[in-house]
């Protein structure tokens, strides 16, 4: 063995020793969590439903309510459509807030987004739930962001949640377990290139 060899092999080593000790001393073995994707970058659904087919692997039940997003074509719902009888999907959106432009129609849009979201979270066999975007409609107060915390801090202890969307209040944020922000480093967007079938929907 090369001295350069040995120094590696012993820092591995090292490395593994602090690894074992840090998840020896974690002592929950299952939890359901609240998980927030957010922040100004691409990805944030696009996470959500590669964990969804994570959990269609271990033949779990789940859902999505898409709170914004109307009833796009999308290769995910496409794609997820596949497992009818795992995945209950509801695009309940009325589109983006700027093409709609009418305040009181999202708000309705959001209130029915919000009641099939809470029968799904509600469902024993459900064990994973997106609620895609709803970080958009708590943003522009279309739900009551007390009632909606409450409600996902309520949920039974096995249950996971995935919330998605830019701009999720610090409510939100205090709620969750897990909390990723999606940063924009770089968009192909900004330099012309339009949404692209497979890649934005």
């Amino acid at each position: 063995m090369t001295d350069d060899e040995a120094r590696h092999k012993a820092k591995m080593e090292k490395r593994k020793a602090v690894q074992d000790a840090e998840v020896a001393s974690k002592t929950i073995t299952e939890k359901g969590l609240l998980i927030v994707n957010t922040g100004p970058g691409k990805g944030k659904s696009t996470a959500a439903f590669g964990l969804i087919m994570r959990a269609l692997g271990h033949g779990w039940r789940v859902g999505v309510v898409q709170f914004i997003k109307g009833a796009w074509s999308t290769g995910e719902r496409k794609a997820l459509e596949r497992f009818d009888d795992l995945v209950s999907w509801k695009s309940m959106g009325e589109g983006f807030t700027w093409e709609t432009q009418d305040r009181a129609r999202d708000i309705a849009a959001a209130g029915r987004a919000w009641e099939a979201a809470k029968d799904m979270l509600a469902d024993p066999g459900m064990r994973l739930v997106v609620l895609d975007e709803i970080n958009i409609a708590l943003r522009y107060d279309y739900l009551d962001l007390a009632e909606v915390v409450a409600t996902l801090k309520a949920r039974r202890p096995d249950l996971h949640v995935i919330v998605t969307g830019r701009n999720a209040k610090p409510e939100m944020i205090e709620a969750a377990d897990l909390v990723t922000e999606m940063t924009l480093v770089k968009h192909h967007f900004a330099a012309g290139v339009k949404a692209q079938e497979g890649i934005e929907f």
